[in-house]
């Protein structure tokens, strides 16, 4: 085992600053060591009256709109975010293992919703975790980059009128937009048999992209096993062509080897912007609306600090973006009186847009996975051997600490199911069946959106070389007390089953009800079940084999389909991946907003998170949401560049150029040496100076 010296690394600027995790994040006296990586969030709760732009939402899309939206410093913009800063808690957030050894998940951090009990997965109620924090589920999840195929985002792109903006050239600048990518450390591409392209990559972006500082030898058995069952390793799986084995970009810093976020990218290295306002702890209660020239017009956003607190309200004099995600906007928009009618009246709510496909067209990946004991060590017996006690935790990453599950395969629809051809003509004939008897809703508009993406699903996707299952390698062991085991996990990419949310309340502050409708439609359980027995093949080929002893779940009893689908019912579990509850399609699909990203009946109201993506892609969620937040700055500043112009033409300064991850010493030295008069008050004294010079460095 290593010696623990390997976990000892340089000391965090939170150690310099002598940062504690006790104190509460938003108390405005403890703040002022980390002022440089605060300032353009307002703690004391003091906004203006009014702004261009109210970003709801301070997570993985509406900080970067945030960002590159102020990059103007005529615009001025506001973000409002339920949730706190996650300064109290950065370390969690920071050191990528404790994703799943000192996880957010279940504490004040995380929005911790659940689903109605599933009737087809043994009626469970299923959780959903979200980041309830600067960064949203950015700051919370699991850090994989994995990218859309190209297939699918011109798939995309064909659903709606004008949606040219969103196919793969465009998007695919956009995600390398988003990144700086830096390639693997030489050692841990021997170990893990790593492959990539650079030309699929950016390398000025404000968002990190790379690997753990440390990687464990199984992952180097990861792609010549599914090599040896026939599953190909993909040279570029950032490419377009994401299908095959690889091992995943995460978003990870390798100058520390932390956690590269929402926040920590495209805001912390941000200087002042006077136009910029972030405020944490501000839930949007509801829009208000009024009739004006070109539709109903939102005229500003109310908020609260918490529930039975009182009602603040910010005018808007441009527009409002949406970006509280797939719970979040679809809830927004309803409370405000934008949604299906029966559901609007129902909860009390009067009607101002009826628009049948808010909440509507809800899908999630779902997992299940097969386990092994191993008698080799894991990452898992690694952190525990080392830290038994968490409390002894450093506050600060390492290589080790870095090392995150992210050995992964898209395997598709051909190489799991028997007579692939036949079974894909059966379920694209069931579209009418299915469409009669799994629509929640009774709006014919929602029923044909549900056609449309089945048959793009059945016609155009599964028999393409798309991955229909993702396949991971999860090395972090099952908890403190079961360390030892490795598992292999079968992900569903492209339900056919939908589901929906809805409101029935108009308290914002009563969760909605999410009725993700899991395993509904039986070519789903079919799937799942054949991605599982996938799972148990792949763990008994060599290389891999070599580590994986007894079979301890679901256990070699479990063989049979009727086994099989009883076991995976009670044992399938959200992969984190909402999304399409805010559908871009056709009104006359039950799609909530168009092509421009403007919902539906109302003059300036967008989205952009991932409720908007019109069907699941073959991938994590994080890259296509960056991509998509950066294309949709661009749309939104595209909107109104005549009339900016006509007053003030953007500013190349310094002060509101993007943040670029790769800012050299010598840059961030000369503005932290600018910026000390400005943001640091005299009674700093010595430690914060330490600070500034850690910043500095």
């Amino acid at each position: 085992m290593r010696a623990v010296s390997l976990f000892l690394a340089a000391v965090p600027l939170a150690s310099v600053a002598g940062y504690s995790t006790g104190r509460h994040p938003d108390a405005y006296h403890d703040f002022h060591e980390r002022e440089l990586l605060r300032r353009n969030i307002v703690y004391d709760g003091s906004i203006a009256s009014s702004y261009d732009y109210v970003i709801v939402g301070g997570g993985t899309a509406g900080l970067v709109l945030a960002s590159r939206l102020s990059e103007n410093s005529n615009t001025s913009v506001l973000v409002l975010e339920a949730g706190d800063t996650g300064e109290a808690v950065q370390d969690k957030i920071d050191i990528p293992s404790y994703t799943y050894y000192n996880s957010l998940v279940g504490s004040s951090y995380d929005w911790a919703y659940e689903t109605v009990a599933q009737p087809d997965a043994d009626n469970r109620q299923i959780s959903w975790p979200r980041g309830k924090v600067l960064g949203g589920s950015s700051a919370i999840n699991g850090m994989y980059l994995v990218r859309p195929s190209e297939l699918e985002i011109n798939a995309w792109a064909s659903l709606v009128p004008n949606g040219s903006i969103w196919n793969w050239d465009n998007m695919y600048a956009a995600m390398k937009k988003s990144e700086t990518y830096t390639p693997p450390l030489s050692n841990v591409q021997d170990t893990a048999k790593i492959e990539y392209s650079n030309s699929s990559h950016g390398f000025s972006g404000p968002l990190h992209a790379s690997y753990p500082g440390y990687m464990m030898p199984q992952v180097g058995d990861w792609t010549p096993s599914l090599n040896n069952i026939d599953i190909m390793t993909s040279p570029n799986p950032d490419g377009g062509d994401g299908w095959g084995a690889f091992v995943a970009t995460s978003a990870i810093n390798p100058a520390n080897w932390t956690r590269s976020y929402s926040r920590s990218a495209y805001i912390d290295p941000l200087p002042p912007r006077a136009n910029l306002a972030i405020l944490p702890n501000a839930t949007v209660t509801r829009i208000v609306f009024a009739n004006a020239t070109g539709g109903l017009t939102a005229t500003g956003v109310q908020y609260a600090s918490q529930k039975g607190a009182t009602e603040s309200t910010v005018s808007v004099n441009k527009e409002v973006i949406l970006a509280a995600g797939a719970i979040g906007s679809p809830q927004i928009l309803m409370v405000s009186g934008v949604g299906p009618q029966d559901v609007l009246e129902a909860a009390g709510v009067a009607v101002q847009v009826a628009l049948p496909g808010v909440g509507q067209h809800l899908q999630d990946h779902l997992y299940a996975e097969v386990t092994w004991k191993t008698n080799e060590q894991t990452a898992g017996s690694m952190f525990y051997g080392n830290y038994s006690n968490l409390n002894d935790v450093p506050t600060t990453s390492t290589p080790f600490l870095s090392f995150i599950n992210s050995a992964t395969a898209y395997v598709n629809f051909s190489a799991l199911i028997a007579a692939p051809e036949t079974y894909a003509q059966q379920i694209a004939d069931a579209v009418d069946s299915s469409a009669s008897t799994l629509v929640p809703s009774q709006y014919s508009e929602v029923v044909e959106g549900y056609k449309a993406i089945y048959n793009l699903t059945a016609q155009k996707l599964l028999l393409s070389s798309i991955g229909d299952m993702e396949i991971l390698l999860s090395l972090t062991g099952a908890g403190q007390y079961e360390p030892q085991v490795i598992s292999i996990q079968a992900a569903l990419q492209h339900p056919f089953s939908q589901g929906r949310l809805y409101i029935n309340s108009s308290d914002i502050f009563e969760y909605p009800i999410i009725d993700p409708q899991y395993l509904s439609n039986n070519a789903d359980l079919v799937m799942l079940r054949e991605g599982l027995r996938f799972c148990r093949s792949l763990g008994n080929t060599a290389p891999l084999s070599a580590a994986m002893a007894e079979e301890i779940s679901p256990g070699s009893s479990v063989q049979s389909d009727e086994q099989w689908e009883t076991w995976l019912a009670q044992n399938s579990y959200t992969e984190y991946h909402p999304s399409c509850s805010c559908a871009m399609l056709p009104q006359s699909q039950g799609g909530v907003v168009d092509a421009n990203l403007r919902v539906y009946g109302l003059a300036n109201v967008r989205v952009a998170d991932a409720s908007v993506f019109p069907f699941q892609f073959s991938a994590h969620l994080q890259a296509p949401v960056y991509g998509l937040a950066e294309q949709a700055a661009e749309l939104i500043r595209g909107t109104y560049v005549n009339a900016d112009a006509a007053n003030a033409t953007s500013s190349a300064s310094a002060s509101s150029s993007a943040p670029s991850a790769t800012t050299s010493a010598s840059s961030r030295k000369s503005a932290a040496t600018v910026l000390t008069p400005r943001v640091l008050p005299a009674a700093l004294g010595a430690v914060a100076a330490a600070a500034l010079a850690a910043i500095a460095l």
